[in-house]
């Protein structure tokens, strides 16, 4: 499902609150909505962005600098290539050129980077409070309500159409029990509070679509 209008008119206003209304600002915000808004994005959309954004909002009472995870949201995946680990390395790499040219502080560029790279795999050290906030909420869809769960999941298997059902079968499942295999999926209070317990269910019940024999539905083009 794409932004509505009053959501990309509030998503453009809340990188200028962020970023400032300067031209530089305005044009490396305008490249970003660009990046996310790529046709051969299924789940890693605006959307995603304007999401996450939000889940930040109920979180940032647990962050040290919620505007630095703010920045650290809209550039988490604005290189997005389905290659885990290599587009978070150059997001972040976007991430310290374009802020760099927009005037934000280097000490606070370079945290923007780190967070960034946190993203890759979600396991921020102990006491990373921004690190938690983060990459909680990055992966609050996992704790959505079952059909925006299967949505998430439909959108994700578009991503990588390309992929034969059998090797995301297995790829998919290998990423689910990593993050199931961790003593929580949530690093903030509030997520393991109001999180925890849904997306638990919500990615056994996957894993279980998973492991059936019955083929899944062909991807979306």
């Amino acid at each position: 499902m794409p932004l509505n209008e009053e959501e990309a008119v509030l998503l453009a206003a809340a990188w200028r609150r962020l970023a400032g209304g300067g031209p530089e600002a305005a044009a490396v915000g305008a490249e970003l909505l660009d990046r996310w808004n790529e046709p051969h994005r299924r789940y890693h959309t605006l959307l995603h962005l304007w999401e996450t954004l939000r889940a930040v909002d109920v979180l940032q009472g647990e962050a040290r600098d919620a505007d630095c995870v703010r920045y650290a949201v809209w550039f988490h995946d604005a290189v997005y290539e389905g290659r885990p680990g290599r587009d978070e390395e150059e997001s972040a790499e976007l991430a310290g050129r374009l802020l760099s040219l927009i005037g934000v502080e280097p000490g606070r560029v370079g945290e923007v980077v780190r967070l960034v790279g946190v993203t890759a795999a979600h396991r921020p050290e102990e006491g990373d409070a921004d690190g938690a906030v983060v990459c909680d909420a990055d992966l609050s869809v996992l704790g959505a309500p079952a059909d925006e769960y299967l949505a998430y999941t439909a959108a994700v298997r578009a991503e990588y159409r390309h992929v034969p059902d059998r090797v995301f079968r297995e790829g998919r499942a290998a990423v689910l029990r990593s993050l199931l295999d961790g003593p929580h999926l949530f690093h903030t209070s509030f997520g393991r509070e109001h999180w925890e317990a849904g997306a638990r269910a919500n990615m056994l019940a996957e894993l279980d679509r998973l492991a059936s024999p019955a083929p899944l539905d062909a991807p979306p083009p």
